[in-house]
């Protein structure tokens, strides 16, 4: 199974539901609450100009209904994850980290 489909599961367990998504297009009808994410930025190391190393960063975002949802308090947990921002939309509330998988 390759890391992205690992992150998948991780995200799902967290949620305890499948309305994880990643790169939805829009025209996907999200279920909340759920967990939208995409890959950001990949960081790389160098040893005789060769990468000898690299990982991935993605953008997670939890979207939910409830202000005081536990999601977003499971997701800063994994290892690697640094919460990045917090605003809302829609009348629905984005927690936005940065996690490295």
């Amino acid at each position: 199974m390759g890391q992205r489909l690992e992150l998948h599961d991780i995200l799902k367990e967290l949620l305890g539901s499948d309305h994880v998504y990643f790169q939805p297009p829009p025209s996907v009808q999200m279920e909340y609450p759920c967990i939208v994410y995409r890959r950001d930025y990949e960081v790389k190391r160098f040893a005789d100009d060769m990468p000898y190393s690299r990982v991935k960063r993605y953008q997670v975002t939890v979207i939910d209904r409830n202000p005081d949802s536990e999601v977003p308090d499971k997701v800063s947990q994994l290892p690697r994850s640094s919460f990045e921002r917090s605003y809302t939309a829609d009348n629905l509330n984005h927690d936005v980290f940065r996690l490295f998988f």
